[in-house]
């Protein structure tokens, strides 16, 4: 880990993850590109392929410019990381919306990594059910996998102040996924259609980490991760990794709302 990214407090939340606290956004953005580097470097070393599903949203979108710069980018084995995303809005891909558009635009067109390799969600055919479908079989072709559930070595998470993440949200049925891969969904407080990983996928994860920033979050961190469980409200606390680890990478500002626990370790 890099000077700049590491963290100023540690926090061991048990089952909920370990949350490593940085300095600002900044901080937080470099610990995430610093992280992603050496997950897929060893995952290419181990297993000779990087499986990864990235995150929508400000902090990946700025850890993704991180890792188009030459301090990330000759660290990683771009050609043996194969991409997906953990959803996706119904739009195209030249939409400031798309979460596949804005990370090509941001970083993954800047790197060397085999365009085979990038796979967005399918949102040019007629239906989101349809892309839903050739997705999951998507996943299951790359893995190379008939039956099972796919499992990647870094699935990247954000959380919304509402305690969604990926396109789980409050009160929606996909929560409670456990049999597809890939659903469409009405969301209804947005009025719009999401695609999504489900449960079962993100919480085969090898790594799965959750990126959150800013103080418009904390007081939705400090619920997720220290309040009783209620997953049809937050969301976010379905994401328990079967047999992974679960890491939160978070700044000063989010974590304002956080106890200190005795096991605290400070940086």
């Amino acid at each position: 880990m890099t000077e700049t990214s590491r963290p100023v407090q540690e926090l061991d939340y048990g089952p909920r993850g370990r949350v490593h606290i940085f300095a600002d956004a900044e901080a937080l953005a470099a610990a995430a590109a610093d992280t992603f580097a050496e997950i897929t470097s060893a995952a290419v070393t181990t297993r000779g392929r990087a499986y990864v599903a990235l995150s929508g949203g400000s902090t990946p979108k700025r850890m993704g410019e991180m890792l188009a710069t030459k301090l990330f980018r000759d660290r990683i084995p771009w050609e043996s990381v194969e991409v997906f995303w953990g959803d996706e809005r119904w739009v195209p891909e030249e939409s400031s919306e798309s979460n596949s558009g804005v990370a090509k635009r941001a970083f993954l067109d800047q790197v060397p990594i085999p365009p085979s390799r990038v796979n967005p969600f399918p949102t040019t055919v007629p239906d989101p059910e349809t892309a839903a479908i050739m997705y999951a079989t998507q996943l299951r072709t790359v893995f190379g996998e008939t039956d099972g559930v796919p499992r990647f070595d870094l699935v990247l998470l954000g959380m919304g102040d509402d305690g969604h993440t990926a396109s789980l949200f409050p009160g929606t049925a996909a929560i409670h996924e456990t049999e597809a891969l890939v659903v469409a969904h009405l969301v209804p407080k947005l009025g719009a259609t999401r695609l999504t990983l489900t449960p079962p996928v993100l919480n085969a994860g090898r790594e799965v980490i959750f990126l959150v920033g800013g103080g418009g979050k904390a007081e939705t961190l400090a619920a997720v991760l220290e309040g009783p469980e209620k997953v049809d409200e937050l969301p976010s606390q379905v994401i328990r990794p079967t047999d992974g680890r679960l890491t939160w990478l978070v700044d000063c500002a989010a974590a304002a709302r956080l106890t200190p626990l005795s096991g605290a370790i400070s940086g």
